[in-house]
């Protein structure tokens, strides 16, 4: 019987020893996670015989434990390395077509433009729209376009914030340009269909004031293409101004007409929001000037939010979303099967995943350009080593007693 007992004994201690090499093995692997060896006795069961009596049989490993707990984040500066700070696991399409969830996040692109682990296995995530809002709560593969350019997009909203200098009460004469028309302007460029740019410069002029009640002042609004020194041409529009310096008029936001140079796109037709322009007794700024056309612009690079979101960024110097990271959580983690290259596969005790987007409810914040480290402590890994040894020398010591002992008894005359 004491040969079983210190042979469990060894084979236990061995299995441990398995168990820390194989930690102490992965300190440096991204997303590991540490592994226990949980033991438990062995007892053997006879009719009538008091508990107190019975000798153990010896121990047997009960379990090899995974701790989730959280690594250290390291940052590397790589966009496409993504790490989890909190609960989730990164979901992942593999080779294969099973799924498998992860949490090392050092992320690649391939010649396709999804995004793919070391392995080859696709990265799932939400489509959304290319405001980052999902659009879908199914995964699937995120993939980035990096090929054909995004088209261009014509220029329709044109938003102003400026100030008219309230001091100057000079009223422009058409007759002589006094003072110059081109005292007041601002220009921007806007966009026709193909992405074309084209130059809108406006001029602002004083008029006289509207008699009250109440009394106003009048500012006209200049094409340049059309200036006032031309006496057939007329303003586009007029704005109104009461005693507090506020727009009151016009209430509806005007309409401008910007004729392109090519013949085949049409004229720019786009809404001139003017509603944050002020007149105060100070002088002349422009403090925003903005409008929503672009030309046609080629993936440059991407960047990864904390809620997830995808962001791709463009030539022409725009930025669309093309996709949010989907995490994955489980009820009983340590019920996952670890399949290795840092991945798990769900099984029947771990449960079925729980979806979410990252930074919400239960689930983690993403933090690219950053990846977490194994959480194996590697101090206390090689303390448990020593024990383990100490511990196998002990049962290889009760096993060699018990032969002397069987000895004993054999010399026996």
């Amino acid at each position: 019987m004491g040969f079983q007992t210190g042979l469990s004994g060894l084979n236990a201690s061995s299995k441990n020893l398995d168990v820390i090499g194989n930690n102490i093995a992965n300190a440096n692997t991204t997303g590991f996670k540490y592994s226990r060896a949980e033991f438990s006795d062995l007892v053997a069961s006879s009719i009538g015989a008091g508990g107190s009596n019975q000798a153990g049989l010896g121990v047997a490993l009960d379990t090899v434990a995974q701790q989730f707990t959280q690594g250290n984040l390291s940052i590397t500066g790589n966009t496409l390395d993504v790490a989890i700070n909190g609960s989730g696991f990164f979901q992942l399409r593999m080779q294969d077509g099973t799924t498998a969830y992860t949490r090392s996040g050092n992320f690649k692109l391939d010649n396709q433009g999804t995004i793919i682990t070391n392995s080859g296995a696709q990265v799932l995530g939400y489509p959304t729209t290319t405001a980052g809002v999902p659009t879908s709560t199914t995964p699937a593969p995120l993939a980035l376009p990096t090929g054909a350019p995004i088209p261009a997009q014509a220029t329709t909203s044109i938003t102003a914030e400026f100030n008219l200098n309230a001091a100057d009460t000079t009223v422009y004469n058409r007759v002589t340009d006094t003072p110059p028309y081109t005292t007041y302007g601002t220009a921007l460029n806007v966009y026709d269909s193909q992405g074309n740019p084209e130059l809108f410069s406006v001029y602002f002029t004083r008029d006289t004031s509207v008699v009250g009640p109440p009394a106003e002042d009048v500012w006209q609004v200049w094409d340049a293409n059309a200036p006032p020194t031309v006496p057939a041409n007329t303003p586009l529009f007029s704005m109104r101004f009461d005693a507090t310096g506020q727009l009151t008029a016009p209430i509806v936001m005007p309409t401008v007409t910007i004729p392109t140079a090519s013949a085949v796109t049409p004229n720019i037709v786009a809404t001139f929001d003017i509603s944050n322009v002020t007149q105060y007794a100070a002088a002349f700024g422009v403090t925003d000037l903005t409008q929503n056309g672009y030309t046609a612009g080629s993936f440059v690079g991407l960047s990864i939010s904390e809620l997830g979101v995808v962001t791709a960024r463009y030539s022409n110097g725009q930025t669309q979303a093309a996709g949010m990271l989907a995490l994955a959580d489980f009820r009983n983690p340590q019920g996952l099967e670890p399949i290795g290259g840092n991945n798990w596969a769900e099984t029947f005790a771990s449960g079925q995943p729980l979806m979410g987007q990252p930074g919400q409810g239960k689930f983690g914040a993403t933090r690219s350009g950053a990846l977490e480290d194994s959480n194996v402590d590697l101090t206390a890994e090689l303390v448990n080593m020593m024990t383990a040894q100490r511990a196998y020398q002990a049962n290889a010591q009760t096993i060699k007693t018990q032969d002397q002992v069987l000895q004993t008894l054999v010399n026996l005359r």
